[in-house]
């Protein structure tokens, strides 16, 4: 007896929109500036510290790169706060903070398969998201609130020697951190957590992509990804003006 085969129609939905694309391109580029030279200024190297006052002023750079990288991560930061009410439907601030019992439901939905690599319906590992499912909407506000730590640790201990009036705006900071010793040291750690997040965030979007057929990858580079018929109709009541497909 022959199988019925099942073929699952797709549409192309424009997911991503491009001010979305920029800021994590551009999030993507400060943090690597930021990790490597914050590595470098809280270790520097014993065999370039040498010449450094004469010929190379390494550190001088290394600085200059970090400060002007934590400028770009703050304004681009807070351009990603205002798209999250100016943006489409899968940019929205609801996309992120737990506000209905769906969320959650869908959130253990993505435990299940992500972590315990259960199935889905029909035995796939599918979601039932167009965007950001649950989970990842909600690991990503964790992420913004890391963010804004990031953001008042690093211009709170840059106020002292700051010149501009901006980062004297933060000289409160490590005194509501526990002095600069310790705002020092949840600063470095804040970081160990974008490391550790990149990590597992390339890990994800490789395993969805492959898993789910939708063009996680390619997403972030045009926008669209490539979502079920049934998947999007479902997800048409969660707002009141759904992106059109082609």
């Amino acid at each position: 007896m022959s199988k019925k085969l099942h073929i699952q129609k797709l549409r192309r939905v424009y997911v991503w929109e491009l001010p979305v694309r920029f800021y994590h391109w551009l999030n993507v580029l400060v943090l690597i500036a930021l990790v490597v030279t914050g590595f470098y200024m809280s270790n520097p190297l014993a065999i370039l510290s040498k010449k450094e006052a004469v010929n190379s002023y390494t550190m001088g750079w290394f600085r200059y790169i970090h400060f002007a990288a934590a400028y770009l991560f703050f304004f681009n930061f807070l351009f990603r706060l205002y798209w999250g009410f100016a943006g489409n439907k899968y940019a929205n601030w609801k996309q992120f903070i737990p506000i209905s019992r769906r969320f959650f439901q869908e959130m253990w939905t993505v435990f299940k398969i992500d972590i315990l690599m259960m199935k889905g319906k029909n035995g796939k590992s599918e979601h039932l998201s167009v965007g950001h499912n649950a989970m990842a909407g909600f690991i990503y506000f964790l992420t913004f609130i890391v963010f804004l730590i990031q953001c008042l640790t690093g211009f709170g201990l840059y106020a002292p020697m700051a010149s501009w009036w901006f980062p004297k705006l933060f000289a409160w900071v490590p005194a509501v951190f526990g002095g600069d010793i310790l705002t020092r040291v949840i600063h470095h750690w804040a970081m160990w957590f974008f490391i550790l997040f990149a990590i597992v965030h390339v890990y994800l979007v490789f395993y969805h992509d492959y898993i789910e057929g939708r063009g996680e990858i390619s997403s972030m580079g045009g926008g669209w990804k490539f979502i079920e018929d049934d998947v999007f109709e479902q997800n048409k009541h969660t707002t009141p003006n759904p992106e059109s497909a082609k």
